[in-house]
This record gives structure tokens, C-alpha cells and sequence, in this order.
């Protein structure tokens, strides 16, 4: 295929970089030439005075393009074995194309064999001297195999000389700069290979390494987590590398302890902000690796934030810190919630594993051996499920607001992330452990690790052997916290610890309350009296927990439509009442109220009225009879109950069809 362009100024239009340059032919033979290059198949441009002919071998290209196309993929994936073969026909079918010869030096070379590949590499330049990716192969094997600086940089200037932006060649270069410890060059020619393209691993790893090695910690900090993000698949070499310097960085940060400055700073501002002193001390008594209690809640005028002595120390006082200041946000819009467990709560959560108990039995484990289990178990899932969420969030606002701080993060989340894995994956933990809470400590787990790869690049993901169903949920979890990451409101990440429990299942484990309101309802006597005459049944009550049970209960009852179960057993209620004074029905129904202040449970199937002898009640029979008795007696008020039950009492009176009522 011939292809005749007339030298004229629109042949320049065409191909304005040769226009900028003054109309130079030169150039403009060089922008042809570029423009009409098929993957390695380059035609041959020929100026004729008056116009250029450009000739392409479209047969070649039909015939070896696909063959070629196969053997790169093949050295990509590392299978030279295959790839070579494909190689050496296609040099002996056609041996004028610079880059069979340079892919085939390549191989070579990484196989060890630098003789052979020196000779592929010179052929290849012998057909194409301005074949950049040759002359960059050939200043790298002169100074890295043969420690040969002066060659090799004679071969990098070519390079760069036929293409002034290729970020391989200025990387490379860089390189060698940095191995000769010319630190200012090789950081200047890292930063223009980086401006080139900033998804090239090699030259973030290359500008880390520089700024390590100059005591830039912070940005090359940045620089190392950048090179690991940008990392594909085929560059784990170089992955693993971004990861060692990730540590080194961090190690030197620990050790200098530069980043200490920022407690000292971060506590006198919320001191100021709380207006409650803080207190910190080392204790290696605590359960985790730090905590903060809060004044108000150990009757003390300071607040106390203990650790451990291990290593992120400094991460691990700024991140219980965060905690601080995040409730003292909540407290300033009266969104401050606390995480309440009583022995309800725990009965629950024992009853739940009763068949797990009686497993562990047969394993000839004692009850009281397996009720200090569970007591661990119940407080640990409970801790975890707190803290994982608002977790996220502080280490999202740790990680964009101290940047100086990022190295010794890395490095603490890391031994966490550790922690958690192994407390999930651990043979013996997995043993002993109720399947469903193991499971949900798991997905919890999961999705800290979601995070850390977000924010670190670094996947452990596949480590925590977790299942589809349990990936799955983490990943849920994870995108509704992203939802609230961006423009997160004091108090917010309350929503998500309730959410987050309810989809793992773990909200009978706990209450979130309001403080204020919990606090002044514990110390306001005469008002809680109050409250008790004005309202004896808790019939107009704000509970949080009460309002949520009944908002889930409200929901399923939508989802089920009308609930035959209740029809009937309203039905049975109206036939009881059918014949009693409207007095004695009252009074039936206050006493059914009265039981009902800590919400009645649909599942539940032993509640039991004295008004009503030798008979128990099932959750959904006690509330039916909770609404026909409100209903016939205290009509008036049958709204405040809140049940969603009027279909089905209308229904229930089609049903009977008393004559008095």
C-alpha cells in the first residue's frame, strides 16, 4: 500500500508538530513516519522534492501482527518457553523489524544470557537506530551487568535525545543517577519521567527512594504508596519493593520520633474545644492496644487515654484522640450516642447459643468454662462492633489531615489487620467459636481491610479465607460507608453501627442511646417521677431502641401484608371480651400495657396476664389481645400504641360480627 502526500502548507495542517517547528522536513518525515508505525510494523517514508510516498506492507502486517501480538502477551504472563519459538520465526520470516530482535534480547536477558541478548539488542538498533526501548535495554545492561556508567549513559542520552518525554528512558536514567549518588539530577529526571506519566510505578518508586535517601520521610512516604497503587499484576517485583521501602520509611519515622509533636498539639486543641483536661499513661493491663475513657463516664474531671508500649504508638494516642474529638462533635449538636449492654442483652445472646453450648458440652467443656467463653466472646463482638465503624471514619480524617503522620499509621494498621486476621482464621479460634459470630467478627475484619487497601493499596483481603456470602456483605458494608465518607456529620457513624449490626444480625447485643437523654433521665429524679405519673405505660416514650424495634416490626408487618395469625387471634379476643364490662377490659388492657413497657418480642411465646388464668401468650397472641383490649376499653388512645393492626381488626370484626360492640 502507497500512500502520496503533495508538500504543501495543508500537508502541514495535517501535521502541525513539524508546522511548529518552522515547516521542517525533518520533523515532519519523523511525524509521518510515527503516525502511519502499526503496532512494530513501520513504514518506509521517502521525500521525492515535491511530495512523500509513504509505503506500508499491509501483507506483513495481515500475516505477522497477530503471531507477534501472541508472543508479547506470552511474555507478559512469563511463558518464554512458548514465546520464544514465535520469536525466532518471525526473525527468520523477517528479520528487518527492530523489535523481534529487541523483545527476543529481552527474554534473554532476563533468563541470564547476556551475551545473546547484547547481540539481539545490537541487531535491533541496526535495523532502527532510533528504537528507544533498545537503547534504554542497552544502558541498562551496560550499567547494571556491567557496571559500565559511561556506555550506558551514552545510550540514555540517545534515547532521550529521539524522544525527550519517554518516561521509560527518563526513569532509567534516574536510576542510574540515583545508584551514583547524583541525588539532585536523578530527582529531577524521576520528577519529569513522573509528570509524564504518574501510573508508572517505577518512577514514584524511583522518587520515594530519592526523597528516603535526602530525609524527605513524608514525601516519600507519598511517593511509595503511590508506586504500589500503580502497580498491575505483572509488576510485583516492583510492587514488593514499593512495600519494603513503605516499611523502611516507616521505621525511620518511628524511630526519629518527629511525629510526637502532634499529641501535644492535638490535646491541647481539645482540651480547649472539651474544655476537660487529658490525661495520658502507658498500661499494658487493657484489652487493646489503646482506649480513652471519657470523664463524664468514670465520674472523673479529665479524660484518660491509656496504651499499650508497642510499636505506632504515637498513631495509636492520635486515633483515641480522634474518638474524643468525634464525640465531643456529637455532644455539640446533641447527637452523642452511648453503647449500652445489660444482662438482657447477654441473656439473649446465651439463649442464642444454646445449641452451641450443648456442643461444647459433648466436648466435655463445663458450663462455667464455656459462660467465661461466652462472657469473652460477647464483650469482644460487642467491642468490635462499635469501634469498626468509627474506626473508618478516624482513620480516613488521621490519614488526610497529617500527612507526617502516614508512615507510622501504615505501619500499626498493618499489625491490627494482622491481629484481626489472625483471630478469624486461627484453627483453634475456629474450633471452638459459634459460627455466626465468628462469622460476623470476619466480615468486620473485611471490610478494615477494604479500607487499608483503599487508602494503602496493599490487598490482604484473600487472607482472611472468607466466603462469597461473607465478601459479599463486607462489601456492602463498605460501599454504605463510602455514602457517608465524603460529608460526614457529627454523629453519623452512629447510624452506621446500628445498620451494620442489624444486617450482621448482632442488634440484640446492645442499645445506642442518646447521652443526654440517658443521663438526664438517671439523674433527674424528680422528672423521671414525672414522667412515670404522666405517662405509666411509656406510650409516648423517645427510646431509640423501643422506636427502631417497632419501626423493623412495622416494616415486616408491610412486607406480609395482613397477618392472618393476628386476625385469628383477635378474633379469640373479642369472643373473650365479648361479655365483660368495659372497666374490667380496661383494666386487662393497662396491665397488658404495663408488661408491654419493654416492648413485646413477636417471637417470644411465654408472656402470660394475670387477669387471664392458666393461659400463655405468644408475641403476636399478646399483642392482638394488646389491641382489641385498647381498642374496646380506650379507644381513644389506640393510636398511640403504634401497631400496625387495623386491617387486621376490621377484619377480625367482619370475622365475629359481634352484636354489642
Amino acid at each position: 500500500m502507497q500512500i502520496t502526500h503533495k508538500i504543501a502548507d495543508i500537508l502541514f495542517d495535517l501535521f502541525p508538530k513539524a508546522k511548529e517547528f518552522g515547516n521542517d522536513l525533518n520533523v515532519l518525515m519523523q511525524e509521518i513516519k510515527d503516525y502511519y508505525t502499526i503496532s512494530v510494523f513501520q513504514p518506509i517514508v521517502t521525500n521525492t522534492g515535491e511530495s512523500i510516498t509513504i509505503d506500508i506492507n499491509i501483507k506483513n502486517i495481515i500475516d505477522e501482527k497477530p503471531e507477534f501480538d501472541k508472543a508479547l502477551l506470552l511474555c507478559e504472563i512469563g511463558n518464554y518457553t512458548e514465546a520464544v519459538p514465535i520469536l525466532k520465526s518471525l526473525i527468520a520470516k523477517n528479520p528487518t523489524v527492530s523489535e523481534y530482535h529487541r523483545i527476543y534480547g529481552q527474554i534473554l536477558s532476563d533468563e541470564g544470557n547476556l551475551d545473546k541478548a547484547l547481540n539481539c539488542i545490537i541487531d535491533s538498533l541496526k535495523w532502527d537506530p532510533n528504537n528507544t526501548a533498545a537503547l534504554i535495554m542497552m544502558g541498562n545492561i551496560f550499567y547494571r551487568q556491567f557496571n559500565d556508567s559511561i556506555t550506558a549513559k551514552k545510550y540514555f542520552d540517545e534515547a532521550l535525545a529521539q524522544k525527550p518525554d519517554d518516561y521509560t528512558a527518563l526513569t532509567n536514567y534516574a536510576s542510574l543517577l540515583l545508584m551514583s549518588g547524583d541525588y539532585h539530577e536523578a530527582k529531577k529526571y524521576f520528577e519529569h519521567s513522573y509528570q509524564v506519566n504518574n501510573n508508572y510505578p517505577n518512577s514514584a518508586i524511583g522518587l520515594a527512594q530519592v526523597l528516603f535517601v535526602t530525609d524527605q520521610s513524608t514525601a516519600a512516604f507519598e511517593y511509595a504508596i503511590h508506586a504500589i497503587k500503580a502497580c498491575k499484576k505483572s509488576d510485583k517485583i516492583i510492587y514488593d519493593a514499593a512495600i519494603n521501602l513503605a516499611f523502611k520509611i516507616s521505621q525511620k519515622v518511628i524511630e526519629s520520633g518527629t511525629a510526637n509533636n502532634l499529641i501535644v498539639e492535638y490535646q491541647s486543641k481539645l482540651e480547649k474545644s472539651g474544655g476537660i483536661p487529658i490525661q495520658i499513661e502507658l498500661d499494658d493491663t487493657i484489652n487493646t492496644a489503646a482506649k480513652i475513657e471519657f470523664a463524664e463516664n468514670y465520674n472523673r474531671d479529665f479524660h484518660l487515654l491509656k496504651h499499650k508500649s508497642k510499636s505506632g504508638l504515637t498513631h495509636l494516642i492520635m486515633h483515641e484522640l480522634v474518638h474524643l474529638d468525634f464525640a465531643i462533635q456529637a455532644k455539640a449538636v446533641n447527637e452523642q450516642m452511648l453503647f449500652t449492654s445489660n444482662a438482657n442483652n447477654k441473656n439473649i445472646f446465651y439463649k442464642d447459643l444454646t445449641k452451641h453450648r450443648e456442643q461444647l458440652i459433648k466436648r466435655g467443656i463445663k458450663n462455667d468454662t464455656i459462660n467465661g467463653f461466652y462472657d469473652g466472646v460477647f464483650a469482644g463482638i460487642n467491642l468490635q462492633m462499635f469501634n469498626t465503624p468509627i474506626d473508618l471514619f478516624i482513620e480516613d480524617y488521621l490519614f488526610n489531615t497529617y500527612p507526617e503522620l502516614k508512615p507510622i499509621q501504615f505501619a500499626s494498621l498493618l499489625n491490627l489487620l494482622e491481629d484481626g486476621k489472625e483471630a478469624v482464621t486461627n484453627k483453634e479460634v475456629i474450633n471452638i467459636s459459634p459460627v455466626n459470630i465468628l462469622s460476623a467478627s470476619k466480615v468486620l475484619n473485611l471490610v478494615t481491610a477494604l479500607h487499608f487497601k483503599d487508602i494503602f493499596g496493599i490487598d490482604h483481603i484473600n487472607e482472611f479465607n472468607a466466603s462469597k456470602l461473607e465478601l459479599n456483605l463486607a462489601a456492602k458494608l463498605y460501599e454504605e460507608y463510602n455514602e457517608y465518607r465524603q460529608d460526614r456529620n457529627a454523629g453519623e457513624e452512629y447510624e452506621l453501627i446500628q445498620n451494620w449490626a442489624e444486617d450482621l444480625k448482632l442488634d440484640k447485643n446492645f442499645e445506642l442511646v442518646n447521652e443526654q437523654e440517658f443521663r438526664n433521665k438517671r439523674t433527674d429524679i424528680d422528672n423521671l417521677l414525672s414522667n412515670i405519673e404522666n405517662d405509666p405505660y411509656d406510650l409516648e416514650s423517645n427510646d431509640p431502641a423501643k422506636k427502631r424495634e417497632m419501626d423493623q416490626f412495622q416494616k415486616s408487618q408491610q412486607n406480609i401484608g395482613t397477618n392472618m395469625a393476628v386476625v385469628m387471634f383477635m378474633v379469640e379476643a373479642i369472643q373473650f371480651f365479648e361479655n365483660k364490662q368495659k372497666e374490667e377490659i380496661k383494666n386487662i388492657a393497662l396491665e397488658i400495657a404495663t408488661l408491654g413497657t419493654q416492648g413485646f418480642n413477636p417471637n417470644e411465646d411465654n408472656y402470660r396476664i394475670s387477669a387471664i388464668k392458666n393461659k400463655t401468650f405468644s408475641g403476636y397472641h399478646i399483642l392482638a389481645y394488646y389491641y382489641v383490649s385498647w381498642a374496646l376499653a380506650i379507644p381513644e388512645m389506640l393510636s398511640q400504641l403504634q401497631l400496625p393492626f387495623n386491617e387486621e381488626y376490621k377484619l377480625a370484626l367482619s370475622i365475629h360480627k359481634p352484636n354489642q360492640l
